[in-house]
């Protein structure tokens, strides 16, 4: 069964089935703040073999019908269930690792600031800039933008709709501006390579890091390329 192709939008595919962003991501091809281009794009901006990824995204996809695997589809769902969602997973995942994952940065840059001092200040201060940008991020989202578009679900006139479409403008460029940050901490860490020599604690901290990328790029998409698009 052939499925995808270079001509669909990439946060479509990366919407289709879980394995898809897994795949997407192998590839480093951005399906979050990048999700609204064709692949066909990124296939050319990175020079990235057309029929390896569609072979694998077509594959796996058949796979996941073959074993009749369930997952939520949010494009069906209630907006407030996916928002509910979206505020259970990621934005408590955050709460809880962003304070720790900082911790554990200003720690190495204490214990390691002799050999990579260069690399772990300019790190720190990349986190310390998506920290902020996401803390304040999460609350204008819960405070403000969920709370409208829940309004609009259950009253969807035009002058709710322009008032959620404020907002999520905002959000959107907020998304984009995280995702730069992220980003240039990749490369400023050559993909987070943990330099040799070092204690267990550094291996952590990039890990955590990874895992705050990891979580957020899937949030970004649930938003961008599910929860607005929908509103669109």
């Amino acid at each position: 069964m052939t499925t995808f192709n270079k001509k669909q939008k990439i946060g479509r595919i990366a919407g289709t089935f879980s394995k898809a962003k897994e795949i997407l991501k192998e590839f480093e091809v951005d399906f979050c703040c990048g999700g609204d281009r064709l692949l066909e794009v990124a296939l050319v901006k990175q020079n990235i073999d057309e029929n390896a990824i569609i072979s694998r995204l077509n594959a796996e996809y058949d796979k996941f019908i073959a074993s009749m695997e369930k997952e939520t589809n949010w494009r069906e769902a209630s907006l407030a269930d996916l928002i509910q969602y979206i505020e259970d997973k990621h934005h408590t995942f955050m709460k809880q690792e962003l304070p720790v994952t900082d911790a554990y940065l200003k720690k190495i840059l204490a214990v390691h600031f002799e050999e990579n001092g260069e690399m772990l200040l300019q790190l720190n201060k990349m986190f310390s800039a998506l920290k902020a940008e996401l803390e304040e991020h999460l609350i204008k989202e819960e405070v403000s933008l969920f709370p409208l578009i829940k309004k609009y679900e259950q009253d969807p006139t035009q002058e709710n709709l322009d008032k959620v479409f404020k907002v999520m403008e905002e959000t959107e460029s907020e998304h984009d501006a995280a995702g730069d940050i992220l980003k240039a901490m990749r490369k400023i860490t050559e993909g987070y390579k943990v330099p040799e020599d070092t204690c267990p604690t550094f291996e952590t901290t990039y890990a955590k890091i990874k895992a705050i990328e990891n979580d957020l790029f899937n949030h970004i998409h649930l938003e961008n390329n599910v929860l607005f698009d929908r509103l669109k």
